[in-house]
């Protein structure tokens, strides 16, 4: 499904006033519902092995923010943006007490490495986390991954191209969803600037999440903010991508473009659609 519309800003309108409803009856009727309690597990350490560098041991890190009184919850696996060259891990606000666990990653950047390096470490942080999330009570096979700008392009890449995961032995297709947030679809800049090549000159290879499209990928979720908005051809190549994905016969590939907001801004509208989107995969499945 292609959507370019304005509906986050419905959705947005729908949930204020949602809240301000619940608000008003919890004046009147003291605290009708209580959020579940959460718990944060800081500062974890998702690389194995002997020959981990000090690079490796500061920025190869995780933090596991999840409900403690909930069993089998969704999780989302979150990575930040800034164009693999910046960045540090958060959970988003707008994910905090919706019921599920966010695993906020950090990951090395350039240019103290180079690529291959930012997906191999994305991948690892998966598999870390459907390896170990069933620990703090979450379901395995509930396990989403998304993330803005570069963290939308890592999203996409260990999702489509099976081999990141497959080191660890996870198949990409354990993923339960795929959601990234106004992320490049081709080579992203960065590694392409590895190269010496000019950042407005496209290029589409195995580093390219187009590179990979494939019908048996997990469910995607591609948002985009304004195309007129956006940095560079962000749009653009997410349509094209989404294109992509139906003429390989792909089922589940939803395209939204955010009218009116730009880059930086797309995420806040893009929260509720990620939330909506693990409620509609998860009807499909039992959680394990």
């Amino acid at each position: 499904m292609f959507l370019r519309t304005n509906l986050a800003g419905l959705i947005l309108l729908s949930l204020s006033l949602a809240s301000l409803a619940g608000f008003q009856r919890v004046v009147a009727n003291e605290a009708l519902v209580s959020e579940p309690p959460y718990q944060t597990i800081t500062d974890i350490l998702y690389r194995e092995g002997d020959d981990l560098t000090e690079y490796m041991q500061e920025r190869c890190r995780l933090d596991v923010y999840y409900p403690t009184d909930i069993k089998q919850f969704s999780t989302v696996v979150w990575f930040h943006g800034g164009g693999l060259k910046a960045g540090n891990r958060s959970v988003p606000n707008e994910l905090k007490n919706k019921g599920i666990a966010v695993v906020a990653v950090n990951y090395r950047l350039h240019p103290k490495v180079a690529a291959p390096a930012y997906i191999e470490d994305a991948a690892a942080a998966v598999a870390w986390t459907i390896k170990n999330i069933p620990k703090y009570g979450g379901a395995a096979n509930r396990v989403f991954v998304s993330g803005h700008s570069a963290g939308g392009y890592l999203t996409s890449m260990i999702g489509l191209d099976k081999r990141w995961l497959a080191v660890h032995d996870i198949d990409a297709d354990s993923i339960a969803g795929l959601i990234p947030f106004s992320g490049h679809t081709i080579t992203h800049f960065t590694i392409r600037a590895e190269r010496g090549i000019d950042g407005k000159q496209p290029v589409v290879d195995e580093m390219a999440p187009l590179f990979h499209v494939r019908k048996d990928c997990p469910p995607m979720l591609l948002i985009t903010g304004d195309r007129e908005l956006e940095m560079l051809g962000i749009y653009e190549e997410n349509a094209y991508l989404w294109r992509m994905m139906q003429v390989v016969g792909h089922p589940n590939t939803t395209l939204y473009e955010l009218d009116g907001y730009n880059h930086g801004q797309m995420d806040d509208p893009a929260y509720p659609l990620l939330v909506r989107f693990i409620e509609s995969v998860n009807k499909t499945s039992e959680p394990r």
